[in-house]
């Protein structure tokens, strides 16, 4: 009885780590070498890191999409373009040119089904373009803030940030910039959607553990 009352109190404090599954570093999740540091110390980040080219990215998209209205207020998202190759840091350099004229969150569907849909590769301006002017961008403003040094220098930062994360694969995601979650961890032999599903519950968990750490350290 004794014993029974004590675990409901354990659960109560930790609810959001009792109720999830329990998932264990090595296996299921990396811890980072070096930590990295987070753009708002306050908040507790995740990251994924994604390519426009990547057939998985492309079907996690919209798992992510739906999973992100679950997030408390507590938790900051954002998606950072790995930048591995030319055609990705193209493909980074349209990325922040959309979220510099305030398109992302329209563009970002039409790039993935751009390239795995229409199978239109978006390798060049001229191929590019044309999704920004159905959002009303003229092409001197697509011009002038797709060659720009802002742009530039996000993609570099992009680039540097997926070294330091020591990305194997997209889709992944970094939580708090401790811990890195792949689609290939934990050792089962699951469908794609399935590893997706189970990638973010992984993050899920990492999300409550570091919250449980932010309250223990007050």
């Amino acid at each position: 009885m004794f014993r029974s009352a004590v675990f409901a109190l354990v659960c109560t404090l930790l609810a959001p780590l009792c109720a999830a599954e329990t998932f264990v570093e090595g296996k299921d999740y990396m811890r980072l070498a070096d930590p990295v540091r987070t753009r708002n110390a306050a908040k507790i980040e995740v990251v994924e890191v994604f390519a426009y080219s990547c057939g998985h990215c492309f079907h996690f998209d919209p798992l992510v999409k739906v999973w992100k209205k679950t997030l408390a207020a507590d938790v900051d998202f954002y998606y950072s373009p790995v930048v591995w190759n030319d055609g990705a840091q193209f493909h980074a350099q349209m990325f922040y040119t959309a979220h510099a004229l305030f398109k992302f969150d329209r563009l970002h569907d039409s790039f993935f089904q751009a390239i795995h849909v229409q199978n239109n590769m978006l390798n060049t301006p001229d191929k590019v373009f044309p999704l920004f002017a159905a959002q009303g961008v003229t092409r001197a403003q697509f011009d002038k803030v797709f060659n720009s040094d802002a742009v530039s220098a996000q993609v570099l930062q992009a680039k540097s940030r997926a070294l330091s994360y020591r990305i194997g694969g997209t889709p992944e995601m970094i939580v708090a910039g401790k811990f890195r979650v792949g689609g290939g961890m934990g050792g089962q032999s699951l469908s794609e959607e399935e590893a997706h599903k189970r990638m973010l519950r992984v993050v899920d968990y990492l999300i409550a553990k570091e919250r449980q750490a932010k309250t223990a350290s007050k």
